[in-house]
């Protein structure tokens, strides 16, 4: 899938040297033409197209500035308290994920969201170990990770 989307790079540069003009526009219609002729090719090529994960990709990312959103005003509003009410805790989150890219992107987005922490992953890849600052379900932190994370990487990966 990178090849393609490397190949449709080169062909949007190329296009622009074509018309000799350096423009957006010009960039996105070599793209455009490029995507069309990989699509058009991709019988001859074992992968899929590309542009078929361009939608779990863009949700996958939505879901993260949703998340980030969320969390980033629940840690504001407990920073912004008189007193300082937070139970923090050390959970197992068992995943479902099994190749280091998506079990290292599930750590990556519990990372970047503000409030939880990834600690460690198990050494049998099956178990992450995560920090909350405030913890009031274990159960149902493990199902909304599952929910949105984990469900939107499988979509991205899987096919």
């Amino acid at each position: 899938m990178g090849s393609q989307f490397s190949l449709n790079i080169v062909i949007a540069v190329v296009w622009m040297f074509l018309f000799n003009e350096m423009s957006a526009l010009q960039f996105f219609i070599g793209f455009t033409v490029g995507a069309l002729i990989i699509l058009a090719l991709r019988r001859f090529r074992p992968a899929g197209f590309y542009l078929t994960r361009l939608w779990p990709v863009l949700k996958l990312l939505g879901i993260f500035i949703r998340e980030l959103f969320v969390s980033s005003l629940t840690v504001a509003r407990h920073l912004l308290r008189p007193k300082l009410a937070v139970r923090p805790a050390i959970f197992a989150y068992e995943t479902t994920l099994r190749s280091d890219w998506e079990i290292t992107l599930l750590a990556c987005l519990i990372c970047l969201t503000p409030g939880t922490l990834t600690l460690e992953v198990s050494p049998d890849k099956s178990t992450l170990y995560i920090h909350a600052m405030d913890m009031g379900d274990v159960d149902e932190a493990v199902d909304q990770i599952r929910s949105t994370f984990e469900k939107a990487i499988m979509e991205v990966t899987r096919p």
